[in-house]
């Protein structure tokens, strides 16, 4: 064996007081020893030295991988039968006390050596431990549970990461928002004005989607992402706009999403429906809601005008192709006020009568339909008030498309 690393083991041991298990020995030689794992370097290096009593607690580490051989797993293993907890895929991660890490580092510094810190080596040996029971792959990017094994406090807590589940709804009725709206009055608290339910309105497109796919993946809660959103009395028709459904804490993740997709439209009875369900990653929930302004969508709205006008007068509206809003009144309060360019890509109407019309409208999504038909105050340029020189309101609006 080099003598280098035979002097550099001698220091070690020295630095020490001759109390070293063979983890935090062998570790020390991780980049110039060969051997299966830190445990077997430590063996080797202390044949070299000669040295046979492993009796002592040691110094660096106190005999925390004796704890973890001899109880960590099964205690950590008992966990998550006891949780109940359905995953394929899992990482470790430890908090162990300062003063060990300290004393590590001071060690490695005084002799010059580069390795990985005992945190590390903890880490990897519970997941060897967790994969030798379980059958279970540990995942460095998403995985399923995160297991925390606290041996400052003698405590292990798993932390069960999300399910998305994405598919496409369609909002079949008027009145309901998409989200859950908490009671302006009480912030969600519960209180007389909503009924102590926390909510300005007890049914959302959240609510009828998320219940029955909490209650399958037996999870704690949801988060509903939606690329976009349309008005509580606009109604979303055609193949549905697309949303990410965020379950945390999910028990089981192995879903019948066809089965999920049939409850939730029984439990809707025909407000809601969804379609097209798919497990889908983290990164997609961001993704989805980045995605509103870059999509195109199509509207049918009834429009009502104050003065009697001729039918050949629609023709005016093929005019509509940029369009500048600032931010809309009625959404100001919540939204930042800016100009926002928008296009207008085809307009199709339908005369009703000199006061009623419909209009067809595809247009860049983020373009607020309402404001395009009244104007908004001249907030809205230019706009079907303005061209037909009549007031104009939108009565009644429909999303009969949102691309993906």
């Amino acid at each position: 064996m080099d003598s280098q690393i035979e002097e550099n083991a001698s220091k070690i041991m020295e630095i020490s007081k001759w109390k070293l298990c063979d983890h935090c020995l062998g570790r020390c030689f991780s980049k110039t020893v060969e051997g299966a794992g830190n445990k077997n370097r430590g063996e080797i290096v202390r044949e070299l030295l000669n040295i046979d009593d492993k009796n002592d607690s040691c110094y660096i580490c106190d005999n925390i991988f004796d704890i973890i051989e001899n109880g960590i797993m099964e205690n950590i293993i008992n966990k998550i039968i006891e949780e109940d907890i359905e995953f394929s895929t899992f990482l470790v991660g430890s908090r162990i006390s300062p003063e060990i890490l300290k004393k590590e580092e001071d060690m490695h510094q005084k002799i010059g050596l580069d390795v990985e810190n005992i945190k590390k080596e903890i880490n990897r040996e519970i997941g060897k431990g967790i994969l030798n029971k379980t059958g279970k792959m540990v995942d460095f990017d998403n995985p399923n549970i995160v297991i925390m094994v606290d041996f400052i406090k003698n405590n292990i807590d798993i932390h069960i990461n999300p399910i998305f589940i994405e598919g496409r709804y369609r909002k079949l009725i008027r009145g309901i928002p998409q989200t859950r709206w908490p009671c302006r009055k009480c912030k969600g608290k519960g209180c007389p004005k909503c009924d102590f339910s926390g909510q300005m309105y007890a049914q959302s497109v959240e609510s009828f989607v998320s219940s029955p796919a909490v209650l399958e993946a037996n999870g704690k809660d949801s988060k509903f992402h939606g690329a976009g959103r349309e008005d509580i009395d606009v109604r979303m028709l055609g193949n549905g706009r697309p949303f990410v459904l965020e379950i945390k804490e999910p028990h089981i993740r192995n879903l019948d999403l066809k089965l999920i997709q049939e409850k939730i439209n029984n439990y809707s009875n025909g407000k809601v429906e969804v379609r097209d369900l798919k497990f889908v990653g983290r990164e997609r929930k961001s993704e989805i809601k980045s995605s509103s302004t870059d999509t195109y969508k199509v509207y049918k709205a009834l429009v009502e005008v104050e003065r009697d006008i001729k039918e050949n007068e629609l023709d005016l509206l093929q005019s509509l192709n940029v369009i500048k809003q600032r931010t809309p009144i009625r959404v100001s309060h919540r939204r930042a006020d800016k100009i926002r360019i928008r296009e207008v890509k085809k307009i199709d109407t339908r005369w009703i009568d000199s006061r009623n019309f419909e209009m067809i409208i595809e247009c860049s999504g983020g373009l607020y339909i309402k404001e395009l038909i009244s104007g908004d105050n001249g907030r809205s340029k230019p706009s079907v008030s303005e061209l037909l020189k009549t007031p104009a309101l939108c009565s009644i609006l429909d999303v009969l498309k949102v691309s993906a």
